[in-house]
């Protein structure tokens, strides 16, 4: 049953990042979202919870930003924690704590020094407030607006994946803090695709 459940699931994440095909069915009686960019055409317009029923397009708008913030946010973090199984920095990340020092995944949260987590939390409120260090708008130039569109549900999707492959890394690295799901699990250590 369980493997059922996986396979059903693959499915339906692989299907959702499928490349898309623009639904062109507005109409000046519907405002509906349906239409929008990162629409495909499997599964469609996706909102389970009705997040998107009865709000203006200024809340959509903020919402569609939070989605690509977030997904930028998962896409940096995804490197971050894949990058230090096959490379560190030489030296001190502090003064006697070497970068090789530092493990990998959830237990580095202990790892790491206070004023290493403060200068980490300054760094990303400074970029967030001042937003320097933004990808920024390259206003299309070169580009047409289809061409512009496809680009944008492009990253979009990448940040949908981006997101869950995150979740799953933290998942997968946490486990060990639960237990096996019966006698004897063998709980997988490393990194997930190196089973």
């Amino acid at each position: 049953m369980f493997r059922v459940i996986v396979a059903l699931a693959s499915l339906l994440v692989a299907a959702a990042f499928a490349p898309m095909s623009r639904i062109s069915t507005r109409s000046s009686l519907k405002m509906g979202y349906e239409t929008e960019l990162g629409v495909t055409s499997f599964p469609g317009f996706f909102d389970p919870l009705g997040l998107s029923k009865d709000i203006d397009a200024d809340t959509f708008a903020q919402y569609r930003t939070s989605e690509l913030k977030h997904g930028r946010v998962a896409q940096l973090a995804v490197i971050g924690y894949v990058v230090p199984e096959i490379f560190r920095f030489p030296g001190d990340i502090a003064p006697g704590i070497s970068f090789a020092s530092i493990p990998n995944g959830i237990a580095a949260i202990e790892a790491v020094p206070a004023l290493g987590w403060f200068q980490i939390f300054f760094a990303i409120g400074a970029v967030d407030y001042y937003g320097f260090l933004t990808f920024g708008d390259t206003k299309g130039e070169g580009k047409t607006k289809e061409e512009l569109d496809e680009l944008k549900t492009k990253e979009l999707n990448n940040g949908r994946l981006a997101m869950i492959a995150i979740l799953e890394l933290l998942r997968h690295d946490s486990q060990h803090l639960i237990g096996g799901l019966y006698e004897g699990d063998k709980l997988i250590t490393g990194l997930p695709f190196l089973y």
